[in-house]
């Protein structure tokens, strides 16, 4: 299904609004500190009784309710949702925008005891991050998704059709996503191309990395040729986890921080960093050029994603698939994705894109192709065992750096 491209003006006025005001989604994943990690390691061992999807009521209930993170769907000047609206106009359903998720943790810890129960949590779609949505499926807390009534999952890009967590996108299918790479000041140090470049004497004292374990484990295990999305052992974690901590106890990383490593980069702490994509983005238009060269090590970048799933206790079911299947029409795509600067997972989207602002639509961190994307692999779902054992030697450096 295809609709009339927005105006060009209303489009450049949504882009320019966003990169004025827009702050990191990632910026909520990483600032929750060791609370979060302690929270995120107990809810890996809740267990519940399998319980069965609500009875859908959407043929008698024409509402629904979408809950996610703030700043990530299109808004116009008067805080209206350009995207939505329209949705509601052609669908008939009323929707309730719910600015609910500020970090995966602690949105799970709101609602997982009436997820345990089979309950309705208030929200008839969320999105959460990859990691968080293996946690769901691996709960039974995820209804399977109808695909007769999202025919445009047709139009998910290739690399996302498969992925660990949930083969054959049974439960989930991805909203918006972003690498993590590496980046360098381009007036104060020479070229970084792989994430052992980080570790050159010149640069000793001056990195700065994430600390998302996944993004930061990740791209090192991706340099000593692993893959992360594929069954790695513990051996082969452990070994990254060995270089990291050299890094820290050494000095050569000067901070490990969540989004606030690019305060570091702007103020000059830090010349070299592990960072994320569409955060070098702002940084660069806020700067008027290229100031930091954003980077897909030789080895390898990690993917993440947010993902649509449906919670078990929905009652409104086939009104959330009807949502996500109008998301996925590459024209309403390529309008969301012009205004969060993150990657579309909808093939067709960029197309759409270049004819509302073809600058912004050849930049590879919001429109990568077929090759950027071959050099990033989402970091695959963890056992309830490896989740703790992981994450806990992982925080033990970070206590005592």
């Amino acid at each position: 299904m295809h609709r009339p491209l927005p105006e060009d003006p209303m489009i450049r006025s949504l882009i320019a609004q966003a990169k004025r005001a827009q702050i990191s989604r990632r910026a909520m994943l990483a600032g929750t500190g060791a609370g979060a990690t302690a929270l995120a390691l107990a809810a890996c061992s809740t267990g519940s009784e399998e319980v069965s999807p609500a009875e859908d009521q959407s043929e008698s209930d024409k509402t629904l309710n979408w809950a996610n993170w703030p700043l990530y769907i299109d808004e116009d000047d008067d805080g209206n949702y350009p995207t939505l609206q329209r949705f509601q106009e052609e669908s008939g359903i009323e929707v309730n925008y719910l600015i609910d998720v500020d970090d995966n943790n602690s949105y799970f810890a709101k609602v997982r005891d009436q997820l345990a129960l089979g309950q309705d949590i208030g929200a008839d779609t969320v999105c959460l991050t990859d990691w968080m949505v293996n946690r769901w499926i691996q709960l039974g807390y995820t209804q399977e998704l109808n695909k007769d009534n999202i025919p445009n999952a047709a139009n998910l890009v290739a690399s996302l059709q498969d992925p660990q967590f949930d083969p054959g996108r049974v439960h989930s299918l991805p909203w918006q996503g972003g690498f993590a790479g590496i980046c360098y000041n381009t007036d104060e140090t020479d070229e970084v191309r792989a994430v052992s470049d980080l570790w050159r004497p010149d640069l000793k004292g001056r990195v700065g990395v994430l600390s998302e374990m996944r993004d930061t484990i990740g791209v090192i295990m991706l340099e000593q040729g692993v893959d992360i999305s594929g069954d790695f052992s513990a051996d082969e974690f452990n070994a990254a986890l060995d270089v990291f901590r050299e890094q820290v106890e050494s000095g050569q990383i000067r901070n490990v921080r969540g989004n606030a490593y690019s305060e570091d980069l702007v103020n000059g702490d830090t010349l070299a960093a592990i960072c994320w994509s569409g955060d070098i983005t702002l940084l660069n238009y806020e700067a008027g050029y290229e100031k930091w060269k954003f980077v897909l090590p030789e080895g390898g970048a990690t993917l993440w994603n947010d993902n649509f799933l449906i919670p078990i206790g929905s009652p409104r079911k086939t009104n959330a698939e009807k949502l996500i299947n109008y998301y996925y029409e590459p024209e309403v795509a390529a309008e969301v994705a012009l205004w969060v600067n993150y990657i579309t997972p909808v093939e067709g989207a960029k197309e759409a894109a270049l004819a509302i602002d073809p600058e912004v639509a050849e930049n590879q961190l919001i429109f990568p192709n077929a090759e950027t994307l071959a050099n990033a692999k989402i970091f695959r779902g963890l056992t309830a065992q490896e989740e703790n054992e992981f994450q806990s030697s992982f925080q033990s450096i970070l206590l005592g750096s």
